[in-house]
């Protein structure tokens, strides 16, 4: 089985899933492939497959043996087994009830104007600079920062210090900078709450600040909330901005009428592929899925950006269409028990942003080759390190 396939396939273009995703779930289903730490793993990257096994409790994240499990990477976040198989389950439910109503409907709507607004306040700064301007640095990076600060209660001047920890904690080639930046943006998290037993606000630290945390774990999944919730959606604005430019007739189309705006950014969140390094699921027992047998132990790694893009599914499906039918829903938040809590929050930012930017700067346009467009390397997700626009 040595010359089993090695992933994450390699791409060039951040804007494209590589074929050979494709041409393997064509000619396999779920196929082994190896790891780059050299370990052998299922590869999902079927729609369905993805969606059955996404729903399957059957896999967790926990090892039935950890000391045994594959790996895909040296990353403390995603790159081996976390949590233990007796208790997975109910952890997993008591801190997704915990969590809950920080995002629940009510909150997302009452953060919708906010949002709107500090939209509004980075594109008038926006419009102050001479261009060319960093797009990422002025708003695809703040933005973000300032709606998960205001929604978890972590102050935004402390954003230098959790940026840089955000940045070792996604670290994926060094596992131990990885494991102390994450400890370490536990604990500030921890302190936060500690804070607000005694000065409460209305924020989803304060919300758990009566809530017993003796094992840290509170603490721990604040930690990735904050993480998850400006890293992913940074990345999603750059990509966003670079398809739509990409794609001048379907940019023409939102020029013309900004109410398209929530059909373009669940195009945006289809067709863009943050990270090809996959959610890694560990086997709790035997999984029969088609002619294929998951044995108890064996890793299973679900990509939903290859699945995203499964032309089963959706015709033509690496045309960007932002008036395309939403009959089957990409899989970019999962699926099931373990759907992204935050979901609902990265569609407010984006559909603000994507209303908006467009029509404030109807002639925004690259201000060098795409293919010059410098990358952020090394990191879970892939992205850019600057997007420098012009208009």
């Amino acid at each position: 089985m040595s010359n089993l396939p090695v992933i994450p396939f390699e791409r060039s273009d951040l804007l494209e899933v590589p074929p050979a995703y494709r041409e393997l779930r064509v000619k396999e289903g779920i196929a082994k492939v190896r790891t780059r730490m050299g370990d052998e793993v299922w590869l999902v990257s079927g729609y369905e497959d993805a969606r059955k096994l996404f729903n399957d409790g059957r896999l967790g994240r926990s090892h039935p043996e950890p000391d045994k499990a594959a790996r895909l990477s040296g990353s403390a976040l995603l790159g081996g087994p976390q949590g233990d198989i007796a208790t997975e389950k109910a952890e997993h439910d008591r801190m997704r009830k915990l969590f809950m109503p920080s995002f629940s409907a009510r909150r997302m709507k009452a953060l919708t104007d906010h949002v709107g607004a500090l939209v509004g306040e980075r594109l008038d700064h926006l419009a102050k600079l001479t261009p060319p301007v960093d797009l990422h640095a002025e708003l695809s990076f703040p933005l973000p920062v300032l709606v998960i600060c205001r929604l978890l209660g972590v102050p935004y001047e402390d954003r230098e210090y959790f940026g840089g920890v955000s940045e070792r904690m996604g670290d994926m080639l060094d596992p131990e900078r990885s494991q102390v930046a994450r400890e370490e943006l536990s604990a500030y998290m921890a302190g936060l709450i500690e804070r607000k037993r005694h000065e409460p606000a209305e924020d989803v630290l304060s919300d758990l600040a009566g809530e017993l945390d003796d094992d840290g774990k509170i603490a721990q999944l604040a930690g990735a909330l904050l993480f998850a919730g400006h890293e992913t959606t940074v990345n999603r604005i750059d990509f966003g901005v670079l398809l739509l430019l990409a794609n001048p007739d379907q940019l023409d189309l939102l020029k013309a009428d900004p109410g398209l705006a929530p059909g373009a950014v669940e195009e945006i969140l289809r067709m863009v592929t943050t990270s090809l390094h996959g959610l890694p699921r560990y086997a709790h027992e035997d999984i029969r899925l088609g002619d294929r047998t998951i044995r108890r132990g064996e890793a299973v790694v679900i990509l939903p950006g290859p699945a995203n893009r499964d032309e089963r599914i959706y015709p033509d499906p690496d045309v960007f269409d932002i008036r395309r039918p939403q009959t089957d829903p990409h899989l970019s938040f999962g699926y099931g028990p373990r759907f992204c809590i935050g979901a609902s929050l990265a569609r407010v930012e984006l559909i603000a942003v994507f209303s908006r930017l467009f029509q404030r700067f109807p002639t925004l346009r690259l201000a060098v080759p795409a293919a010059e467009l410098r990358r952020s390397e090394g990191r879970i997700a892939d992205g850019f390190a600057e997007l420098p626009v012009t208009w």
